[in-house]
């Protein structure tokens, strides 16, 4: 920072170009702008910014760039990872892009959709409702949620299985500089091989090397026809299997192949309001399947219905249900997206959002618990996710009765022994939450020296004087 300037002046100059009626300085406003979800970050800031335009984003850029002013972009604030929460020197301050909202067009005819980067998810997913489109991405936090942090994360979902993550449903960005600099790379192009692809470096880059202002986004054809079946199994080598004979059967009607064990029944039907189960009888595991037709709902249901007989002649199903209405396949969803909500009243949870190769799951599971169990007797393994994609979300809730800091504070232990397990199956560290702060130590300890300094050139070139989300994916040597 530009140490002839007070920092109060600074900060005037930066609140000056947004308006008073659009900052936050009081410390009771900021405060839950401070903090990671789950409670793993807390930092410090003295002024939130809310930019009502891109050329306002611009002119904030360029005073940061000019006076070294570090800035922390900040959407939903729903990230897992601490990407989007500010350092705990007080130095950062805080973009959001909250008043940045607007569904800028709509267009049916090509199947794009452009929005603000603080579009709600939600909202985009309604605007195409409404001109008979789907836009495909689904999370639990789709409510608050926005789209430029679902682009700087690279979201995935419940429908990557069909549709892709977030890098496949975008087509062209607009994006502001750490320079003040604005890259107007909306264009809605499916075909465009000129150069360099700008826009997937800004993709997943978790707000280190610009904020996303704007976006062109990719919209699909509503499904015509749609079941969801849920089928009670016995491991997860045979939610392999049955997998196998979905995407046989289904082809791309398949849209989501959701794996839970038991115990994430037992914590849903216990603490959240409506949930019960939706077989007689208790199993091992389960399996959500999901189908989507573009014909007819008699297709859907042929498919559905099939799948299930197959399931159940090879041994593989042991009981299912299959939704009679609108209602009973959104509660079965809402019992899978509530899952890790569900664990918080049962004490502490390490997290871990890890892929590994499809076929590996049965046995990435089955040696995890082992070395789980054996580093912590008691712990409760709660492990789900998209079989289908390859993504786990490998949670782990403490011993009944232990103590809840002494738990939390095997996080980093716990971390490294899935994750070991995890490289040894081919498999990422960070699925689809990033890596921001939790993952940053360990990305420069398992990626190649070669791909770090790659990443370190490439920081450089965009930020160099180093304001943009410091301390977070990658930190300077």
């Amino acid at each position: 920072m530009d140490h002839a300037q007070s920092k109060p002046e600074l900060l005037d100059r930066l609140a000056a170009i947004v308006g008073d009626n659009h900052v936050l300085r009081d410390p009771a406003d900021l405060a839950p702008r401070l903090v990671e979800n789950r409670g793993l970050y807390r930092g410090r800031s003295s002024l939130l910014l809310k930019p009502g335009s891109t050329e306002e984003v611009a002119a904030i850029m360029k005073l940061a760039s000019d006076t070294g002013t570090p800035i922390v972009p900040q959407t939903g604030n729903t990230g897992l990872v601490g990407g989007q929460t500010p350092r705990d020197t007080g130095q950062d301050v805080i973009l959001s892009l909250e008043r940045m909202n607007r569904i800028r067009e709509v267009d049916p005819v090509a199947n794009v959709l452009v929005a603000d980067g603080g579009a709600i998810l939600a909202d985009v997913q309604k605007a195409a409702e409404a001109v008979n489109r789907l836009f495909p991405l689904s999370l639990g936090s789709e409510g608050s949620c926005r789209i430029g942090g679902n682009l700087s994360t690279n979201a995935g979902g419940t429908a990557v299985l069909a549709y892709g993550n977030m890098r496949h449903l975008c087509l062209g960005l607009e994006v502001v500089l750490p320079t003040g600099e604005i890259w107007n790379g909306l264009r809605k192009l499916k075909k465009d091989n000129t150069g360099y692809d700008l826009r997937d470096l800004f993709i997943g880059a978790e707000g280190t090397l610009g904020v996303i202002t704007g976006a062109v986004l990719k919209l699909f054809p509503r499904p015509v026809g749609h079941q969801v079946a849920f089928a009670g199994l016995r491991s997860p080598h045979d939610a392999l299997q049955l997998f196998g004979l979905a995407s046989d059967l289904c082809g791309g009607a398949l849209t989501g192949f959701e794996l839970m064990p038991r115990i994430g029944i037992d914590f849903t039907t216990r603490h959240i309001a409506g949930v019960r189960d939706p077989l007689p009888t208790p199993h091992p595991w389960y399996a959500l399947i999901d189908i989507s037709t573009s014909d007819s709902a008699e297709t859907a249901q042929v498919m559905v219905q099939s799948l299930l007989e197959k399931g159940f002649e090879a041994g593989l199903v042991q009981d299912a249900v299959i939704a009679a209405s609108v209602a009973q396949e959104q509660a079965l969803w809402h019992m899978r997206e509530s899952m890790s909500d569900a664990q918080k009243p049962e004490g502490g949870s390490i997290k871990h959002d890890v892929s590994v190769p499809v076929s590996k799951i049965p046995d990435f599971m089955e040696e995890a618990a082992k070395a789980v169990l054996e580093a912590m007797p008691g712990a409760r393994i709660c492990a789900f996710g998209h079989l289908g994609d390859g993504n786990i979300h490998y949670n782990i809730s403490q011993p009944v009765g232990a103590d809840k800091a002494e738990f939390l504070g095997r996080w980093r232990e716990i971390n490294a022994i899935v994750h070991a397990i995890v490289l040894k199956a081919g498999g990422s560290i960070s699925a689809e939450h990033g890596i921001g702060q939790l993952k940053r130590d360990e990305l420069a300890q398992i990626r190649s020296p070669i791909e770090m300094e790659m990443m370190y050139r490439i920081k450089r070139a965009f930020d160099p004087a180093g304001i943009m989300n410091p301390g977070k994916v990658v930190s300077l040597p």
